[in-house]
C-alpha cells in the first residue's frame, strides 16, 4: 500500500502564492505518473498537472505559465508551486501517484483564493 500526505493550503489573497507538497510512503516503486488534481466547490475532479516517469510535464490551460509541478530525487514527494493565483483555483487539491498499475490518492489540502 502508498500513503500520500498533502500539505500546503491554506488561504492566499489574489495574485498570492502557494506551495503544496504531496509526502508519499509505504511500498514505493518506480512509478508511472504523478500529478495533482483539484475540485472546486460544485466542480467535478479534474487533472491540474502532472508528471511522467519520463520527465514530462502537462498542465490544464488555466494553470500553465502560473502552476509549476515537480518532484525530489527519490520520487517520493511531489510539489506543486502555484503562482499568481486566482478565485478560480480555489478547490480541494489531491495529489495522484500511479504505480504498478495502482493509482493513489491523498486526502486533500484545501486551497482558497480570496480577498
Amino acid at each position: 500500500q502508498v500513503q500520500l500526505a498533502e500539505s500546503g493550503g491554506g488561504l492566499v489573497q489574489p495574485g498570492g502564492s502557494l506551495r503544496l507538497s504531496c509526502a508519499a510512503s509505504g511500498i514505493i516503486f518506480g512509478f508511472s505518473s504523478m500529478g495533482w488534481h483539484r475540485q472546486g466547490p460544485g466542480n467535478q475532479r479534474e487533472l491540474v498537472a502532472e508528471l511522467a516517469s519520463d520527465g514530462s510535464k502537462k498542465y490544464i490551460d488555466s494553470v500553465r505559465g502560473r502552476f509549476t509541478i515537480s518532484r525530489d530525487n527519490t520520487a517520493t514527494a511531489l510539489y506543486l508551486q502555484m503562482n499568481s493565483l486566482k478565485p478560480e483555483d480555489t478547490a480541494v487539491y489531491y495529489c495522484k501517484r500511479v504505480q504498478r498499475g495502482r493509482t493513489y490518492w491523498g486526502q486533500g489540502t484545501q486551497v482558497t483564493v480570496s480577498s
